[in-house]
């Protein structure tokens, strides 16, 4: 495990940070780990909608670009979802309390448009997706904020 507050990687506060911990990186990639919760966000007391994952990955990928900053001495990012694709999955619902390991790799990187191959794998659990992101530069983070 990598001893860091996984919120300090992220551009989101409080409930809408849905992972953990991170377990690996590097500047390809980044595992993190979640429990799945129920906190009123997306549940119903039991489960949690599988499509919660496309967001699972989305923050694992939000992470690995957040480390980079972090040990570069840099403020974190935003950065956007653009799409997904082949969103394969093997459930209808996340179970509350189920461990989940959330693996994201960059495949495909040109001019601030990326492409990870997501994975997310559990007790019985096998999701994946490609995902399609945006990291602005510097200068059109600033004009958002």
């Amino acid at each position: 495990m990598i001893d860091i507050n996984i919120a300090e990687l992220l551009p989101h506060d409080g409930k809408m940070v849905l992972l953990d911990q991170v377990v690996e990186y590097d500047h390809q990639s980044l595992v993190a780990t979640t429990v799945v919760r129920d906190d009123g966000l997306f549940g119903d007391g039991k489960t949690v909608p599988a499509w919660l994952g496309i967001e699972y990955m989305a923050q694992t990928i939000a992470a690995q670009g957040g480390m980079m900053c972090y040990l570069a001495g840099k403020p974190i990012q935003l950065g956007f979802l653009l799409g997904t694709r082949r969103y394969v999955c093997n459930i209808a619902n996340f179970k509350v309390g189920e461990l989940l390991t959330v693996r994201v790799e960059r495949i495909l990187e040109d001019q601030g448009l990326a492409v990870f191959n997501c994975h997310i794998l559990g007790d019985g659990i096998d999701i994946s997706a490609k995902l399609n992101v945006y990291q602005p530069d510097k200068e059109n983070n600033r004009a958002i904020n």
